[in-house]
């Protein structure tokens, strides 16, 4: 069983990708909503609930859990690692395939605080950014806007608009998103943005990457049974099953 987890429901833009490739496993999915956003929270804070959602997918039976949260993975993926007995995936900043592809030579970055501030960021942004310009902004609103289910019309246009327009009059061509709850506004970006860009979403590359440790691991069984979910959340769960409700 495969194990997920995100500050809301942010993550389920990853789950998406990994069930195209692994449609026929078993997953839990955790939205600790009562907690998020998790951006302006501390390490320490973000660590102890990482540890606690962590114990309870593994009392649950998950043999591996996806960190399905930037912010989450930049805080507490290497205490997890070193604590728990279980392989942990994390988000990556896709910084690298960003560099290759802008025509600009100009990257923008929308992340939350804690991830752009992160040790894992900055040195991904060192070594794959030293031939381009890295522009960055805190995605304001961004993921309260996706935890109320409001990814499109004026107030989203509006609320994107005033962190994607810095990025875009300094000449960003390619935007990464820097935060799992973003991705659900990618058509907001678009029409935003007010001329061509190209979004990159890192999820597809952390599906694959799971894919590859399973076979690693051995966990690629066949026995699951075929695909099931259960979905968890630590406050009100109403948005985390419409939202999961809308991408079958």
């Amino acid at each position: 069983m495969i194990g997920l987890f995100d500050s809301g429901v942010g993550g389920l833009s990853v789950f998406r990708e990994i069930r195209k490739l692994l449609p026929e496993e078993s997953y839990i999915y955790y939205s600790d909503n009562a907690h998020c956003p998790y951006g302006e929270k501390t390490k320490e804070y973000i660590i102890d609930r990482a540890r606690t959602i962590t114990h309870f997918l593994m009392e649950k039976g998950c043999r591996i859990i996806v960190v399905a949260c930037n912010t989450a993975t930049a805080a507490a993926i290497s205490t997890l690692r070193a604590e728990f007995p279980i392989r942990f995936i994390g988000m990556e900043p896709a910084i690298k395939p960003a560099a290759r592809m802008t025509k600009t030579g100009v990257v923008g970055v929308l992340a939350t605080a804690g991830t752009l501030k992160a040790t894992k960021y900055i040195d991904t942004r060192e070594k794959w950014a030293q031939d381009v310009r890295i522009v960055e902004h805190i995605g304001q609103g961004f993921v309260e806007l996706v935890e109320r289910g409001v990814t499109s019309g004026p107030e989203a246009e509006e609320t994107v608009s005033r962190s994607l327009r810095p990025l875009i009059e300094e000449g960003a061509d390619t935007i990464v998103l820097g935060c799992t709850h973003y991705p659900f506004l990618t058509d907001t970006i678009l029409k935003t943005a007010g001329r061509q860009v190209t979004v990159i979403d890192p999820a597809p590359a952390v599906a694959r990457h799971l894919v590859e440790v399973m076979e690693e691991e051995g966990l690629l069984d066949g026995t699951s049974g075929g695909f099931n979910i259960e979905l968890h959340s630590s406050g009100d769960d109403t948005c985390l099953k419409t939202t999961y409700g809308n991408l079958l």
